[in-house]
């Protein structure tokens, strides 16, 4: 094995891993594993390329993902995005802040509560976005490098594995409760 390393029970080559007790007859977990790892391998070999593209436009992986997660118009409620990143409000007002401070989006109020605060695209903010999504969403070379049969059975799997997902936590109603309402 003198191009390979074996790191606990995997068998790591130059580029992929392998489980080292794989063979025709393991089990679906083992070689769902197998395609998990490399999934991994793949989405982190790409890191690089997008921390490339994010320090050119002088962005974080924070600024892109507030980015993707809002659009133009009436915005989110900070608090909804809070709760969809898993952080606390003083870390989405931190990067709201980022991005307001560069033009790219801003803070409206909700108009059926004066008290929530939004965000929502600029006009600059819907560009960058636009231009991040390209870039982003360009196939790598290695990708663009198998027949059209492979690349089908990969989108067709990869969709069944995202639609499977559970779906991410439902934004919160918003909605002003009337002094009648909260009656009932």
């Amino acid at each position: 094995m003198s191009q390979a390393q074996i790191i606990g029970k995997i068998e790591k080559f130059q580029s992929w891993a392998y489980h080292v007790d794989m063979t025709p007859q393991s089990s679906k977990k083992s070689v769902a594993a197998d395609v998990w790892r490399l999934m991994l391998d793949t989405a982190m070999a790409q890191f690089g390329r997008a921390s490339g593209t994010l320090q050119r436009f002088g962005l974080t992986p924070g600024h892109m993902k507030l980015l993707m997660k809002i659009d133009e118009g009436d915005g989110r409620p900070m608090g909804s995005l809070a709760q969809a990143f898993q952080c606390d409000a003083s870390t989405m007002t931190w990067l709201v802040d980022r991005l307001e401070e560069r033009g790219l989006v801003e803070r409206r109020m909700l108009p059926s509560d004066r008290r929530v605060k939004t965000v929502a695209l600029t006009p600059a903010g819907v560009e960058m976005k636009s231009e991040l999504m390209e870039e982003f969403y360009e196939p790598p070379a290695e990708l663009l490098s198998l027949d059209r049969d492979a690349l089908e059975t990969l989108r067709s799997a990869l969709a069944k594995v995202r639609d499977a997902a559970p779906p991410a936590a439902p934004t919160p109603d918003l909605t002003p409760v009337t002094e009648e309402a909260a009656a009932r």
